[in-house]
């Protein structure tokens, strides 16, 4: 769990403003997370959980997360 918090926080540190389903594709393609069963909503309910310095906006036009760390 400690891993996947600190690749999350690292690719969000990167790519802010960044969905959940591009953390997932991050993660799972570049990273080779693959047996791992992340899905965007398994990471949706992750992050507000475990990842205390990530905060979310909504995208007004889509309606998904969009996940940047707090200042």
């Amino acid at each position: 769990m400690n891993r996947l918090k600190e690749e999350i926080r690292q690719y969000v540190e990167l790519n802010p403003n960044c969905s959940a389903a591009a953390i997932v594709d991050y993660l799972c393609n570049e990273i080779k997370m693959r047996n791992h069963g992340l899905t965007a909503r398994k990471v949706g309910f992750f992050i507000p959980r475990y990842c205390k310095d990530i905060t979310y906006a909504l995208d007004a036009s889509t309606g998904k997360r969009l996940y940047a760390l707090t200042e």
